[in-house]
């Protein structure tokens, strides 16, 4: 028997007295590729948000890894996110290397680094006559090697989103094509199982999110990854993901692509309004 990623029942969310998400249920399966699709203003974000426990929710329950959201303690690592909008202050210092960096946990990790009330020797006068005894020592070399490992995790991740050419720019400086790349090297540093996407591909022009989207697949295959991810653009969710969830408040339909995204499905969606649009790819 196969046991869900991520199992949402009856989730309900409101933003003040408006009812964002109304009653919403839904099953990640392991290794799938799931889109949320909807009009703007039809809870996408706040469901992605709320599944995360980034906003509280009004009713519903969210298990991840089989464990409560609010229990998930050091799972949390296995789960990766990319916002819509990645906000930070473009003067800051920090190269990319060191934004990557930052997503790297130590195998076997849950917090507790082992080295807790230790103090280490340090300050602008300097230090005269301090012995190092076996345990001290055996703590610098383990930190040396952990050093090591978060370098060597750094510059794989960037290499394998064709990143490595920018790991030395201040993140500053990257276009928003650079910038969803790092952030995707940042979600895979370390180990994770579900990969939550927020509208990744704002920003990046068609040929760009093509390229994003058969670089997700590709690592979503190496890495055993399941993604759960929102979009706009309806014709690279029906030949990219395995299974769409179309939104509008509640869940209006749900299934594989060929069948949730029918016209029929859409219109009853998006509103009598709704025009699809393809893009042409070379």
């Amino acid at each position: 028997m196969t046991f869900p990623i991520l199992k949402v029942e009856g989730l309900t969310v409101y933003q003040g007295k408006t009812t964002a998400v109304r009653d919403v249920s839904f099953e990640l399966l392991p290794q799938t590729n799931t889109a949320i699709v909807g009009p703007n203003g039809a809870g996408k974000s706040t469901l992605v948000q709320a599944v995360l426990d980034l906003i509280p929710r009004s009713s519903g329950t969210i298990e991840i890894f089989g464990r409560p959201i609010t229990r998930l303690g050091h799972l949390r690592h296995q789960l990766g996110y990319m916002p819509q909008n990645f906000i930070f202050d473009r003067s800051f210092p920090i190269s990319v290397s060191e934004l990557v960096g930052l997503g790297w946990v130590k195998k076997g990790d849950k917090g507790d680094r082992g080295d807790r009330g230790r103090t280490l020797p340090c300050g602008g006068g300097g230090v005269r006559n301090v012995s190092v005894d076996r345990g001290e020592k055996s703590f610098f070399y383990r930190l040396r090697r952990q050093n090591q490992e978060k370098s060597v995790a750094v510059i794989e991740a960037l290499r394998r989103t064709d990143a490595y050419h920018v790991r030395n720019q201040a993140i500053g400086t990257l276009s928003g094509g650079q910038l969803k790349r790092v952030l995707l090297a940042y979600c895979l540093v370390i180990p994770r199982r579900l990969l939550v996407l927020d509208e990744a591909f704002a920003g990046v022009d068609v040929q760009g999110a093509a390229d994003f989207y058969a670089l997700l697949n590709e690592l979503k295959q190496e890495e055993g990854w399941t993604v759960l991810q929102i979009s706009h653009d309806i014709d690279m969710v029906s030949r990219h993901c395995d299974r769409v969830l179309c939104l509008n408040q509640t869940i209006v339909c749900t299934g594989k692509p060929e069948i949730a995204l029918s016209p029929e499905n859409l219109l009853a969606t998006y509103s009598p309004l709704f025009s699809r649009y393809h893009h042409h790819h070379n």
